[in-house]
């Protein structure tokens, strides 16, 4: 292991990558494996995937090659970071076992980031243990590797408070093995985009984003039914930039800072209309997109050859975690035959 400070992220594989992703995580990720300061394993929790999905096991296995390929699309490089699949590392599974002991299930219905989600998916009294559970299993991911610093948006911070409270748990009752991560968020203002319909956060299962892996016509097609603002019917009305999605875009997506604010200016007081933003919000997306799109689609030309990419990933995440589960099974007093 080197002395650079540990990254350990990822994402469930349910489908393509969208660019609520892209700037609430994944350009932090390549940012911080490009700095030289960190050792970054990135994994694709299809375990975690399945804990809502165990009935269409098909989707799950679908979409890690998709999730793997927008990794790499995006510029996660497999010679600077560890790409890894969450089920190809049985320590992790040895070691949500130990960590559960330690945890309420009063504390678990407690977590806001667990509570949300599970309204999101109308489970009601029929939650998944396997879900239930997974701010545990989480946190023996982020463990395994001694992460310091976790990538994540700002609606993950309770799963990271969880981790941090299973930490000191254990290193108080058992001694000092493992380590307490910190967040590493995106900029303020920048960590949940809206989705197309301005309603929501970006989402696949609402129906409401852009992809990474969507074509230029698609892409268009889905920013022209952006919404607005809905008292802007006419080109001369004053219109409103608070609440309106496309202003929201180019305030993250467009760096000309100035031009943005010059637009912004002319739709407050009338004279701008919400064709000719989009218009303009579809060059920009378009430019950051495209280098994107292009690397996708080389990589999927060598299918075999990301799969490969997993396992030498997973190969290299083994033997890190395999290492913390034995100085924990150890600190445990659970080494009985050495």
């Amino acid at each position: 292991m080197s002395n650079k400070k540990i990254i350990l992220t990822g994402d469930r594989p349910t489908g393509k990558l969208h660019i609520g992703h892209y700037v609430g995580s994944l350009q932090n990720r390549v940012k911080l494996q490009n700095s030289g300061d960190y050792e970054s394993f990135i994994m694709i929790a299809d375990q975690q995937a399945l804990t809502d999905n165990a009935r269409d096991p098909e989707k799950i296995r679908n979409s890690l090659i998709q999730v793997a390929l927008d990794y790499l699309a995006v510029g996660i490089d497999p010679e600077k970071s560890t790409i890894l699949v969450q089920s190809q590392i049985p320590a992790l599974s040895e070691l949500t076992m130990h960590y559960l002991n330690l945890v309420s299930v009063s504390r678990l219905e407690r977590n806001p980031t667990v509570k949300t989600e599970i309204k999101q998916k109308n489970f009601g009294q029929s939650v998944p243990a396997g879900f239930f559970i997974y701010p545990v299993s989480q946190a023996a991911d982020i463990t395994a590797f001694k992460a310091t610093t976790v990538p994540v948006g700002e609606d993950q911070e309770p799963m990271l408070e969880q981790t941090r409270e299973i930490v000191r748990s254990f290193n108080s009752i058992y001694g000092d093995v493992l380590v307490e991560p910190e967040g590493y968020f995106p900029p303020e203002g920048e960590g949940r985009i809206p989705g197309l319909d301005g309603n929501a956060k970006m989402s696949k299962s609402l129906n409401n984003a852009i992809y990474l892996s969507d074509d230029a016509d698609t892409v268009q097609k889905k920013v022209m039914s952006m919404y607005t603002d809905p008292t802007h019917i006419h080109v001369e009305d004053p219109g409103h930039v608070e609440g309106n999605t496309v202003f929201t875009y180019l305030d993250i997506f467009d760096d000309d800072k100035e031009k943005v604010a010059d637009l912004k200016a002319q739709y407050q007081h009338g004279g701008l209309g919400d064709v000719k933003i989009k218009r303009y919000l579809n060059d920009v997306l378009q430019a950051v997109l495209d280098p994107i799109r292009t690397r996708r689609e080389q990589y999927a030309q060598d299918i075999p050859g990301v799969y490969k990419i997993l396992k030498d990933g997973s190969e290299k995440a083994n033997v890190v975690a395999n290492q913390t589960l034995k100085e924990v099974v150890e600190k445990m007093g659970l080494n009985y035959f050495g």
